[in-house]
């Protein structure tokens, strides 16, 4: 008898700690943008489109589209909470996994209410690149990740943003992790820069044309198995 109660003690207590885990509260204290200098706390910018992103909970899609030539920068400050209601703010930690890409910034900090520089750098557009809360200093976590990049005329950026309580499955992206929750934030970006519906010129298409041909007549002249010579 003793046996079976425990073997039900177990399963509930598992089942408890399931649930607890599953239910874990993830919340958004603050974001703010940082467009080629210009910052905006708390609300999206133009071409700054936040419609796949929760705002209450920080979690989903951000995306930047910006144009015109010449050297720009796009960075995304968060500050989120995990928990925060059952076991605090400062019990958290961060770490980064993979390389970043070329003209990929990032830091993981305390967000500058006791210690931390995350929001001086992020307003600077120099973030450090420094993971200032890992596991065994836990306190209040906030990230932020930004891009250097240049455009030429004609070219447009995109800049995504990406908050998920799942591991993406490659790639250089941030974690926030509460070891009380066993929950997790992973945040994540990407840069693609496009021409601008480049469509070559009539004169360009004729010269692509006659290319063409010449290779076809040369391809002609030759037999499928011509011997080396």
């Amino acid at each position: 008898m003793k046996k079976f109660l425990f073997g039900w003690l177990a399963v509930w207590a598992t089942m408890l700690m399931s649930s607890v885990q599953a239910s874990a509260v993830i919340s958004l204290a603050e974001f703010a943008f940082n467009i080629d200098g210009a910052v905006s706390n708390g609300a999206a910018p133009a071409g700054v489109n936040i419609a796949g992103f929760n705002t209450s909970s920080g979690l989903g899609s951000i995306s930047v589209k910006l144009s015109g030539a010449g050297n720009r920068y796009a960075g995304l400050f968060v500050d989120h909470e995990i928990d925060e209601t059952v076991n605090t703010f400062f019990n958290e930690s961060g770490s980064s996994s993979g390389i970043a890409a070329a003209g990929q910034g990032w830091e993981i900090d305390e967000p500058g209410f006791t210690f931390g520089n995350i929001y001086g750098n992020f307003l600077a557009g120099q973030l450090d690149g420094l993971n200032g809360v890992p596991a065994g200093s836990e306190d209040d976590v906030s990230m932020a990740t930004d891009w250097h990049f240049a455009l030429n005329a004609g070219e447009t950026a995109t800049i995504s943003f990406l908050f998920s309580d799942i591991a993406p499955v490659g790639g250089f992206y941030l974690k926030q992790f509460d070891p009380d929750s066993q929950a997790a934030i992973y945040m994540s970006s990407s840069l693609l820069i496009e021409q601008d519906g480049h469509i070559p010129e009539p004169a360009s298409l004729g010269l692509v044309g006659l290319g063409l041909l010449a290779a076809l007549a040369s391809s002609r002249r030759l037999p499928a198995s011509a011997p080396a010579r």
